[in-house]
């Protein structure tokens, strides 16, 4: 018997994902350890290899459909071996956006086949037609066709609302269709695309042409990925449900600034954010409070300090995850995070690299900005937020000088760390970057 192809789960929040490439055709021939297909997860995409030897016999999971983990998306055996008899699985009730569907309510996930005996599977299968769905004569369909419109704005006269002939060509001389001035070009592509040409804007001389219809397609809405989506989710979450409270402060980095630069010429290429990460660790080890997370009713302190250091993607923003960063030299943060940072760029963080973090770095200094806010990653009790390092007046010896100032702003969530916690906290991680002499001694 042919064995089940199963979605596996990503992380312990991880409850259903989505194929974005299958590697391999039916018919194909699938060695162990082959990439079977590729899977978006709610922060990354991931390679799914195969399990044992033989032949891509079925494929039940098509690109961009979200299944629950545990699904069997597909069958690898034999050629000529038998499958378990298929299921199919209801929509939902509301659709999802770009052709992804999901179960109304997610199956038992099934057993791989070790006998003859026959198992259900759950397969994604198209949207059954439902009552009160458009209905259209075909003579109304090819007019609106022709016209290059949308017929499911006109309101049918015909039996049980179905649009007729008239109906188009009332709703065309209703919207003054007949007035409007099309390129040949800009139909065809319009046809296309289906897009409607009576929600085309035309350009200034009141033709339609190409590059409207490139417009309008251009503002079409598109569907979020899947880690646009959880981000959004999970953000949404920690805004609701954590009371935030901001402190800001200015770093005076003029001189750690010129004692990078010495070490980066001795061959040390330490970054801003290695220093900044390091301060943050050993101004946990002074507060524990802040590396606490609560659910409202009790608060947990974390022995460890796994340090999330944000990082931006185009797909989105990740958190690859230091761990045990209080066990850490400055050295050993430089080179795990930029082992880290690489794997995020080319999208081969596992995981476990992004979850687990009791305390959070958000770093726009290489974007300049002056100041921001972050928002807290739910679980943990705040973020800091560091902004770029610029050039500004500044008061030494009673002197007006330019010296290198970067603001800090801590987010914390109220409910742990009040006020005065968080301004002796962030005015440590201040006095820490601003000793030089503390620096030096952490680099011989």
């Amino acid at each position: 018997m042919a064995n089940p192809i199963i979605m596996p789960k990503f992380g312990q929040m991880t409850e259903e994902s989505a194929i974005v490439e299958w590697r391999k055709k039916e018919g194909d021939k699938v060695t162990k350890g082959d990439i079977l297909f590729t899977v978006e997860t709610d922060k990354s995409v991931m390679e799914c290899e195969s399990f044992c030897d033989g032949t891509l016999l079925k494929i039940l999971v098509q690109p961009g459909v979200n299944v629950p983990v545990a699904s069997t998306v597909g069958f690898v055996g034999q050629p000529g071996e038998a499958l378990p008899a298929v299921e199919p699985l209801k929509p939902a009730a509301a659709p999802q956006p770009a052709k992804v569907s999901a179960p109304a309510s997610p199956k038992p996930a099934p057993t791989p086949v070790t006998s003859g005996a026959t198992v259900p599977v759950a397969v994604v299968s198209p949207a059954a037609p439902v009552a009160g769905r458009f209905k259209i004569s075909p003579r109304a369909r090819v007019l609106a066709e022709n016209a290059v419109i949308d017929p499911t704005k006109i309101t049918g006269t015909g039996p049980g609302g179905r649009v007729v002939e008239k109906d188009v060509r009332d709703y065309l001389a209703g919207q003054g269709y007949d007035k409007l001035r099309v390129s040949p070009a800009a139909k065809n592509l319009a046809a296309k695309e289906k897009v409607d040409l009576l929600a085309v804007q035309p350009s200034e001389s009141g033709r339609i042409a190409v590059a409207d219809v490139e417009r309008a397609l251009a503002e079409r809405p598109k569907a979020m990925s899947k880690m646009r989506q959880v981000i959004g989710q999970r953000l949404t979450q920690s805004v609701v449900t954590q009371p935030h409270f901001f402190v800001t402060v200015s770093v005076d980095m003029t001189d750690l600034i010129a004692y990078r630069n010495q070490l980066k010429t001795a061959g040390m290429p330490f970054t801003v954010t290695d220093f900044i990460s390091q301060a943050v660790v050993l101004t946990l080890k002074e507060f524990p409070d802040v590396n606490s997370s609560t659910d409202g009713k009790s608060v947990r302190w974390n022995s460890r300090v796994n340090l999330g250091v944000a990082v931006s993607l185009e797909q989105g923003l990740v958190v690859p995850v230091i761990r045990n960063a209080d066990e850490l030299t400055l050295a050993e943060i430089n080179a795990a995070a930029k082992a880290l940072a690489e794997k995020a760029r080319a999208g081969k963080l596992a995981p476990d690299e992004m979850t687990g973090s009791t305390f959070t770095i958000s770093n726009m200094g290489m974007l300049n900005v002056e100041n921001f806010t972050a928002i807290i990653n739910t679980g943990e009790a705040a973020i800091l937020a560091v902004a770029s390092t610029l050039p500004q007046p500044a008061v030494r010896d009673g002197k007006v000088v330019v010296r290198q100032i970067m603001k800090m702003t801590l987010s914390s969530d109220h409910r742990i760390v009040d006020g005065a916690l968080a301004a002796r906290f962030i005015n440590t991680i201040k006095a820490k970057l601003e000793d030089l002499e503390l620096w030096k001694r952490l680099t011989v």
